[in-house]
């Protein structure tokens, strides 16, 4: 599973995907203050889904036309002891991510798919 940290996101999230997930930054892939639509467009080619806590992606985008899932977090700020509680969650849905879907993950105690 090839994942792609937005740059919302602390990359020391890293460190709580499950070991066979390869998981990068978008600072690190050079995409840092891309738009949306432009950031979706370059990471569907190399990812399969996207983390972030931008709840814009899902309605500023149609995402089922793009290739890649989105995962969004959900939680009281974007602090790593706020997001980490969240990180048994997402690694268990990433397992079942499609493309073109957005799941919410929220860092306290559910789960919420949108398809």
């Amino acid at each position: 599973m090839r994942v792609l940290l937005d740059e919302n996101l602390n990359w020391r999230l890293i460190r709580y995907f499950d070991p066979d997930c390869y998981v990068t930054t978008v600072d690190r892939q050079g995409w840092k203050g891309k738009r949306n639509s432009e950031l979706l467009e370059q990471a569907e080619k190399t990812f399969d889904v996207l983390v972030t806590m931008d709840k814009g992606f899902e309605y500023q985008q149609n995402i089922r036309k793009y290739s890649i899932g989105i995962i969004i977090i959900f939680a009281k700020s974007n602090k790593l002891q706020h997001i980490e509680p969240a990180m048994s969650k997402v690694n268990q849905v990433l397992k079942g991510v499609q493309p073109g879907q957005v799941i919410h993950v929220n860092a306290n105690n559910f789960i919420l798919n949108k398809d």
